[in-house]
C-alpha cells in the first residue's frame, strides 16, 4: 500500500472528559518544540473556521481542547498531563490553564494508552497537571482490569449515565499566580465593579451578578447575546488580570470569569462561569473548586450570598446553566485566612474514537 507523503499521521484517542471533548495524543508522538506543537494541534482541531470543517474540533470551546500524557518523571505522579486550549476561529493555542473536564478522561487514557497498568476492579492514577503542577487522584472503574466506561453516574450537561471517575485534586492554591488572592485583597474595584480575583486551580475574576444588572439565572444562550455584557466583562478582566501579576491577558483565556448568585433550586450557590469569551455551557471542574473556595472564604465577594457550611470537609452544590455541579472541599480557615486543602469531584469519561489523526505535511513531518 503507498504512503500517504502529504500528510503526517498521529496515533490518538477522542474522547469526551466530563462535559468537553478533544484528542488525546501521546505526547512523544507530537513535535516538542511549542511553535510547531501550535501549529500541528491548530491544524488537528481545525482552527480558523466557526464549524472547524477542516478539522476534529467540534465550532465551541468545549470541544478544542487537546490532553498530550507522558509518563511523569515526578516520583509522586504516574502520568503528567499537559493540556492546550485551541481557539475555534483563531488559531491561537494556549498552554497557560488547565482543564479539569478533560482531565477526566486522563486515567482512563492513560491505562488504554498504556502508561499506567489496570488493576482489577479500580485503578488509581496519579496524575500532574503540568500546566499549573496540580496533583490530582483519578480512581477510574477497570473490572477485570480492562477500563469501562459503562455504569449509572450522571453528570449535568451529558446524556445518559457512565462509570465515574473519582478525581480529588491537591496543591491547586495559587495554580498560576502563586497566591491564593493574586492581588492581595479579598476584593477589589475595577471599574466600577466589585471582584474577587482568586487562583483554585483556575485564576478568576469573579462578581456577584446584579453587579451587572443581571439574575444569575440567565441561560448560556442569553448571556451571549449580551453584548453589551461581555464587553463590561472583558474590561473588568483585562484590568485585573494585570492586577493578579498576570500581565496582558488579552490573548489568553485565563483569568476566566465567573458570576454567583443565591441559589434558586436548592443548592449552595448560582454561578456562571465564561471561557471567557463565550459562557460556558455548564461548568468547568477546575472553575467550580475556585467559586466554592470563593463562597467559603470569608469576606469575598460571595459573602451572604449562601448558607456556608460550617464543617469541613464540606459538599456544595453550584447550579449552573445546564443543571449543578457538586464539590466537595476539604479547607481551614485560621484567623480568617482560608486554606483549601482538596477538593473532590465525581465525573465521567468515555472513548468515542481511535485510530490516526492526519495533519498535512507541510505543517509538520515526523523525523
Amino acid at each position: 500500500m503507498a504512503t500517504d507523503v502529504t500528510q503526517t499521521a498521529i496515533p490518538f484517542l477522542f474522547m469526551r472528559g466530563g462535559t468537553s471533548r478533544g484528542p488525546y495524543f501521546s505526547r512523544v508522538d507530537l513535535p516538542q518544540d511549542l511553535e510547531t506543537l501550535s501549529e500541528v494541534l491548530v491544524a488537528a482541531v481545525g482552527s480558523g473556521h466557526p464549524l472547524n470543517i477542516d478539522g476534529i474540533g467540534g465550532g465551541a470551546a468545549v470541544t478544542t481542547k487537546v490532553a498530550m500524557l507522558s509518563r511523569s518523571d515526578d516520583p509522586w505522579a504516574d502520568v503528567d498531563y499537559f493540556f492546550a486550549q485551541v481557539s475555534v476561529e483563531g488559531g491561537l493555542v494556549d498552554y497557560k490553564p488547565t482543564c479539569g473536564n478533560i482531565l477526566s478522561g486522563v486515567g482512563p487514557a492513560a491505562i488504554e494508552m498504556g502508561l499506567v497498568e489496570a488493576q482489577n476492579d479500580e485503578t488509581t492514577v496519579k496524575i500532574r497537571a503540568v500546566n499549573t503542577e496540580a496533583r490530582v487522584v483519578a480512581t477510574v472503574a477497570t473490572p477485570g482490569g480492562i477500563v469501562s466506561y459503562d455504569g449509572t453516574a450522571h453528570i449535568d450537561g451529558v446524556p445518559g449515565t457512565a462509570a465515574p471517575v473519582e478525581l480529588r485534586f491537591r496543591d491547586v492554591v495559587g495554580s498560576v499566580t502563586g497566591s491564593l488572592l493574586p492581588t492581595g485583597n479579598l476584593r477589589d474595584i475595577v471599574d466600577g465593579i466589585e471582584v474577587t480575583c482568586m487562583d483554585v486551580t483556575m485564576p478568576m475574576v469573579i462578581a456577584r451578578a446584579d453587579a451587572f444588572g443581571l439574575t444569575g439565572y440567565e441561560s448560556a444562550a442569553e448571556l451571549d447575546e449580551n453584548k453589551s455584557f461581555f464587553d463590561r466583562v472583558e474590561a473588568v478582566r483585562l484590568k485585573a488580570g494585570a492586577l493578579m501579576g498576570m500581565g496582558d491577558v488579552s490573548a489568553s483565556v485565563t483569568p476566566k470569569f465567573g458570576l454567583l448568585a443565591p441559589a434558586r433550586v436548592g443548592g449552595t450557590v448560582a454561578a456562571r462561569y465564561f471561557m471567557p469569551w463565550k459562557t460556558h455551557p455548564t461548568m468547568a471542574v477546575t472553575g467550580a473548586q475556585c467559586l466554592a473556595s470563593c463562597v467559603l472564604a470569608p469576606g469575598t465577594v460571595a459573602d451572604g450570598l449562601a448558607e456556608v457550611p460550617t464543617a469541613s470537609p464540606a459538599k456544595l452544590t453550584l447550579e449552573h446553566a445546564s443543571g449543578s455541579i457538586e464539590v466537595l472541599a476539604e479547607y481551614e480557615v485560621n484567623d480568617g485566612d482560608f486554606n483549601l486543602l482538596s477538593a473532590g469531584l465525581i465525573r465521567t469519561a468515555r472513548k468515542l474514537a481511535s485510530g490516526d489523526l492526519y495533519v498535512p505535511s507541510q505543517v509538520w513531518t515526523r523525523t
